[in-house]
């Protein structure tokens, strides 16, 4: 794993973490929030539901109440009157569809049912709901101690359906009846239900949103890393391309030290050297005594030192041309396709020439500068040294034209061309055009290449400061 990946994984994961725990924390605070803000609602419905039956069961009692009032010390056949004409009121009496009075005797047989006639007269003491539990029963046992609330499930006559209820009932002592009322709970079950789930999609849309922050989040993260490897990798780029034009000149620094010590120093000295054998050979043939083994082989020394120095001054003249610091880029590349010319027996012209804006030479070519010199000159020498040994070609052509504006080296063949694409690309292959490539990139310059079999054309390009330089003012052409 990278440095860069582990710093990454670094920046991302606690941030992931805190969002999870923030989730986390939100959920179960919501939660708990939605099973509070149930328990009061249900706790407010109740109440208001029981302050509603209540009233109800009190209106009824008040309806009844002459009624059961007259019946104290009264004959069996007066109370058996007055609790008809009590249960005819009671009938009479609801509110709403599912609203009604019921009437049951303390043993549990039912003496009025508004809704469900057909109870009317039986005994339900061992009637179950679908728990199990005895309703009948519980309802009777709350009347006998006094009177209270009941929450049971009863058949919903809107509905036809079994349904929660909640009911309120009391005794009539001296009748030995049970009275109540019920209001069926499935409309309260069902809003505090459309509560939870309102609640429920509250919190999953607040985790939406924390997943869509922790995205974001990851994604600012994410583009921040790029933005600095960008940023960094342009840094990086710059810095090898500094450094990789510093060992360049360092190259060039030494090719023209080494230069000048093979041209001022060894070439000196051999130059020396053969003066001396010369003065003896001199000698020995204008003595009286000739000795021809002698002179023989100080002739066979001279010619072999004479072709050691000009072995020297051409590896002086290869590693750093004293004329391209002497006289300028225009001579020693005029110079270059001469020997060159001269080596392979290619016909290579040079020509060299002022596009508007340039400034004429006076006395001698005036120096562009050391650092362009020596990248055009090392490129034109690239060239030229592939063209002799690959193109195949007959002739070539190199061409300096310099602008107010910078100063373009053109380079053209006959030869056979190449696949400029695959040379690119095969790290294999090519290494001269990729460092062609990056000396001008040093320099902001621009280099182009196009090959076909007949014509192949490399053309480069080094921007240069106005005045800063200029070629000379005549077009001359040379083999």
């Amino acid at each position: 794993m990278t440095l860069k990946t582990k710093i990454f994984l670094l920046a991302v994961v606690p941030f992931l973490a805190a969002i999870a725990g923030i989730g986390i924390g939100v959920r179960q605070q919501a939660t708990s929030l939605a099973q509070t803000q149930h328990a009061t609602m249900q706790n407010a419905y109740l109440s208001s539901k029981e302050l509603e039956l209540r009233h109800y069961v009190e209106l009824a009692t008040s309806a009844i109440a002459p009624l059961y009032n007259a019946s104290r010390d009264a004959s069996p056949a007066v109370v058996a009157e007055r609790q008809r004409e009590a249960l005819a009121v009671l009938q009479k009496m609801d509110f709403g569809p599912d609203g009604y009075f019921f009437v049951y005797d303390m043993h549990g047989r039912s003496l009025m049912h508004p809704r469900e006639p057909d109870l009317v007269g039986r005994n339900l003491w061992d009637l179950r709901d679908p728990q199990g539990a005895l309703t009948i029963q519980r309802l009777i046992a709350t009347a006998a101690q006094g009177g209270g609330y009941v929450r049971y499930t009863w058949l919903r006559p809107s509905t036809g359906k079994l349904a929660p209820k909640l009911g309120f009932v009391v005794p009539l002592e001296r009748w030995g009846w049970m009275m109540g009322t019920g209001i069926y709970m499935d409309d309260v079950v069902s809003t505090l239900g459309h509560i939870d789930e309102r609640a429920s999609a509250n919190i999953e849309r607040t985790l939406q949103w924390l997943g869509v922050i922790a995205l974001a989040g990851v994604g600012v993260i994410a583009l921040c890393a790029l933005v600095l490897n960008v940023s960094e990798y342009r840094s990086t780029d710059a810095k090898l391309k500094r450094l990789a034009q510093q060992v360049v000149e360092s190259q060039e620094q030494e090719r023209a030290r080494l230069s000048r010590e093979l041209h001022d120093g060894i070439s000196q000295m051999l130059v020396s050297v053969k003066l001396l054998l010369e003065s003896a050979l001199a000698r020995l043939e204008r003595g009286e005594t000739r000795i021809p083994a002698a002179e023989a082989s100080l002739a066979t020394g001279l010619t072999r030192l004479s072709e050691t120095l000009r072995e020297v001054r051409r590896i002086s003249h290869a590693l750093r041309p004293s004329m391209l610091d002497d006289l300028g880029l225009a001579a020693a590349l005029e110079q270059l396709t001469r020997e060159l010319g001269t080596e392979s027996g290619i016909k290579i012209d040079f020509t060299q020439s002022i596009s508007p804006g340039g400034e004429p030479s006076k006395a001698r070519t005036t120096a562009l500068p050391d650092t362009v010199n020596t990248v055009l000159f090392r490129i034109a020498q690239e060239a030229l040294t592939n063209i002799v040994r690959h193109a195949n070609a007959a002739r070539a052509a190199l061409t300096l034209d310099v602008a107010a504006s910078g100063v373009t080296l053109t380079v053209a063949d006959n030869g056979h061309g190449f696949d400029v694409a695959h040379a690119q690309s095969d790290p294999r292959a090519g290494l001269g055009l990729r460092n062609m490539r990056e000396r001008l990139e040093s320099l902001g310059g621009q280099f182009t290449l196009n090959s076909r079999p007949g014509h192949t054309v490399l053309t480069a390009w080094v921007p240069v400061k106005a005045g800063a330089a200029a070629a000379t003012s005549r077009t001359s052409s040379h083999r």
